[in-house]
């Protein structure tokens, strides 16, 4: 199994681990709660590494990127980034990334755990004399994602760059241990979320230097629980969860984010145009309350009556709400705010409403 560069220093601050897409990640430091009220009130740091990444470089890696991802690559100057997919003839989601645009390289860091789909999905679009190279970065870049209202804070004192300004899916760059870094305002918690790539011998220095920075700030380290219940509070999707081959950008709430209906063919792109003239998908992604403290699995079905309506794909308890939420995917005739409906639970079924994305904001 695949661990990162600094799983010591997990295991020192006491880390509880879970297996994801081959790689061993920290689930909690003991306190997920604590972890959540971390990120909300101060500042948390967490280790992403096991996250898909992936360098573009050569002469035309810039078109050959614009021919077959959702969104305009050709539109972004160096320091800017966006969201983008790829995805198949029928506008199906195979992947879903943020892209970062450097002055000879493009980075791609995958939003979600879906271990080499990027990278396996881009391969096959690398034809013969295309005068582009892919490079998997998965291993060979770390990713650091510090989060909350302190975070920029900290990540000045650590790397004396200023984050504060950045709009989301911008960068700045920082030389950490001589290494060249993109710090980058993402979109993770609903909090201010700045995330660190670098190449992976500097990631002990880059997290050492930010539990240095925040301790004044009493930094926490975030596990995947904590991260997973921000995430959903935010109204986040993420590949792998929301974001598969059997769902289309409009029907996750992806309109003007992650593809554009302007630059010209790619894969999918009719089908993006035909859903914009018409106006009208098959289903809406939406936010549940459920009425009682039981987590649905991924895949329970929704029902309206006995009607089945749609699933549900990821679900958490909220401290904010003091409620069980997650994510659905119900018809649109059901995805009205306030809608109530029922969640199949082991043969069991248990009331939800339909809630307004997201159920956190930051004020």
């Amino acid at each position: 199994m695949k661990r990162s560069p600094i799983h010591t220093h997990h295991m020192q601050l006491g880390a509880s681990f879970e297996e994801v897409t081959g790689w061993e990640v920290p689930a909690h430091y003991g306190d997920p709660i604590a972890e959540y009220h971390a990120v909300r009130q101060s500042v948390g740091v967490a280790d992403l590494s096991h996250r898909g990444k992936v360098r573009v470089t050569g002469e035309d890696h810039v078109t050959w990127l614009q021919r077959i991802v959702s969104n305009d690559v050709l539109a972004l100057q160096p320091g800017q980034g966006c969201y983008s997919s790829l995805l198949n003839h029928k506008g199906k989601m195979l992947t879903y990334f943020r892209l970062y645009r450097q002055p000879d390289a493009i980075m791609i860091e995958d939003v979600g755990e879906i271990g080499e789909t990027t990278y396996q999905t881009l391969r096959k679009f690398l034809l013969y004399g295309t005068k582009a190279k892919i490079d998997n970065c998965a291993e060979s870049w770390g990713l650091l994602l510090v989060s909350g209202p302190q975070a920029p804070l900290v990540v000045q004192s650590a790397f004396g760059v200023d984050g504060s300004d950045l709009k989301p899916v911008t960068f700045v760059t920082a030389r950490i241990r001589d290494q060249v870094a993109l710090v980058m305002r993402t979109e993770e918690t609903g909090d201010i979320d700045l995330a660190v790539m670098l190449p992976a011998d500097a990631l002990p220095v880059a997290w050492n230097r930010l539990w240095e920075a925040g301790h004044s700030h009493g930094i926490k380290p975030i596990g995947r629980q904590a991260l997973e219940t921000l995430r959903i509070e935010a109204g986040l999707p993420k590949a792998g969860a929301e974001l598969t081959e059997e769902i289309v950008p409009p029907e996750a709430n992806l309109e003007h984010k992650a593809y554009s209906l302007n630059k010209g063919c790619y894969p999918g792109q009719e089908v993006m145009a035909r859903m914009d003239t018409y106006g009208q998908v098959r289903r809406h992604m939406v936010g549940l309350v459920l009425e009682e403290q039981i987590l649905p699995p991924r895949g329970a079905k929704l029902f309206s009556g006995n009607r089945e309506v749609g699933w549900v794909t990821s679900a958490t308890f909220s401290p904010l709400l003091n409620r069980v939420i997650a994510f659905g995917f119900p018809l649109r005739d059901f995805a009205q705010s306030d809608t109530t409906l029922t969640v199949e639970i082991e043969g069991q079924r248990h009331q939800a409403t339909v809630h307004n994305l997201p159920f956190y904001t930051r004020s």
